[in-house]
């Protein structure tokens, strides 16, 4: 089969070429790609599903206690990750319904619930509640703010597709496995044929790629647009720009992302947005220690306690200490740090969001998919309003100069997103008890 990413420690050394082939195939998607990481076989070697599919957790976001840890205890996502955006071909009625719903329930069968076999989650646009003539009960799905887009550096597009489907794994035959055999390209999953698929109900109107993980960033950085010679991207960094990402500390809870009552309770909120990376003025620009203080503070850069790669900060990024002193920074230094200003959108001190980026080479440009689950987008809204951080205007700190790494991102896509509970996640209606 395909060969899964050595998920080392930071100190090995991987075969990057074998890694650049995974990411290839996954990107490439479709049947060929799959033959190819299959060498001939005719099935995935993936842990088998369970016969009930409910038994299994009713969050559909519940991954973090199926995910492995890193040596420090951060949760480790997994390596592979495909977004399809899907529209509607017919009306959502019961039988679509019955349709897709069977479909996903044959996947979990098929195939483990966790990152050695297939995780995945469905969301739904605004788009696709406009359709009814009741409103969406209790959960709010705004319209991009502005501010908030970054519209002044970047060319945006709103995603207007129906439906989100977030597959993820650690063995890139298994998530391209599932992607065919959900739109009826494969006849068998894991031993098992499917009963249905969502062939005939969504079609696949967008197609995203991405990974992470040590050394994976490496192994993808020759070549790509926006990314200078001599391969910067350090080895054991799991992102483009070169740093650890996902502290235990700075991530929410699953509980706390978690919709609390109504209709949608055990759901949840996705924001899902696409920004390209100037890597070549990020690792051109500026040295190491610059480089901590945009992304972190000043004061992490002073104190030299982040490493080469994050290595030293633990399960806690620091910036919720610093936070206070964002404006002092901006005065003395000329930077404030990006995870400093976010820091301070913090609901009574605890984070309100959680993050599940990965990297991408869509297009051949380095990327990253920001990926954020919370309870309510408002509580993205004031994380996004914070990481812009127009009030350091007044210190000569804009977006062009230390404010953070506005500099070196340009957001491309962007989406919202209610992932609704197991019992609702197959076609829902907005006023799902009525």
């Amino acid at each position: 089969m395909c060969p899964t990413d050595d998920r080392t420690e930071p100190s090995a050394t991987p075969d990057r070429s074998r890694r650049a082939f995974v990411r290839a195939a996954v990107a490439t998607g479709g049947s060929a790609a799959l033959a190819a990481c299959l060498g001939g076989e005719q099935s995935v070697d993936a842990p088998p599903g369970v016969a009930d599919p409910d038994s299994l957790p009713e969050r559909q976001h519940a991954w973090n206690d199926t995910l492995r840890t890193d040596e420090d205890g951060n949760v480790r996502p997994p390596a592979h990750h495909v977004f399809l955006g899907l529209s509607l071909t017919r009306d959502p009625d019961a039988t679509a319904r019955e349709t897709v719903a069977t479909a996903l329930r044959a996947v979990e069968r098929a195939t483990a619930r966790r990152p050695d076999g297939v995780l995945f989650t469905l969301g739904y646009t605004p788009a696709y509640f406009d359709r009814y003539d009741a409103a969406l009960d209790a959960v709010a799905l705004p319209e991009p703010d502005p501010i908030v887009v970054l519209a002044a550096e970047s060319d945006v597009t709103v995603d207007a597709n129906d439906a989100l489907l977030h597959l993820a794994s650690d063995d890139a035959a298994t998530v391209l496995a599932v992607e065919e055999a959900l739109f009826g390209d494969r006849e068998r999953l894991n031993g098992r044929s499917p009963s249905a698929s969502l062939d005939g109900v969504f079609e696949r109107t967008d197609r995203r790629t991405g990974f992470v993980g040590p050394g994976l960033p490496a192994a993808r950085q020759e070549g790509l647009d926006g990314v200078p010679a001599g391969e910067p991207v350090p080895e054991a960094a799991p992102f483009f720009m070169g740093f650890r990402s996902g502290f235990r500390e700075s991530q929410a809870t699953e509980d706390r992302v978690t919709i609390r009552e109504g209709p949608f309770a055990g759901g949840t909120t996705q924001h899902f947005e696409t920004l390209e990376l100037d890597l070549e003025g990020w690792f051109e620009e500026s040295t190491h220690e610059n480089r901590v203080a945009r992304l972190f503070s000043p004061d992490h850069a002073e104190r030299e306690s982040v490493g080469e790669y994050g290595d030293r900060l633990g399960t806690d990024a620091g910036a919720a200490a610093v936070a206070d002193e964002a404006h002092d920074h901006a005065r003395e230094h000329g930077i404030v740090g990006h995870a400093q200003k976010v820091a301070r959108a913090r609901e009574d001190g605890e984070p309100a969001l959680l993050r599940r980026d990965v990297n991408t080479t869509d297009g051949d440009v380095a990327g990253l998919h920001f990926v954020s689950l919370q309870r309510e987008l408002a509580a993205f809204t004031r994380a996004r309003r914070a990481m812009v951080g127009a009030e350091f205007r007044r210190h000569g700190v804009g977006p062009r100069q230390g404010n953070g790494i506005l500099r070196y991102v340009r957001l491309r896509r962007w989406g919202s997103y209610l992932v609704p509970p197991r019992r609702h996640r197959a076609l829902p209606r907005p006023d799902p008890g009525a």
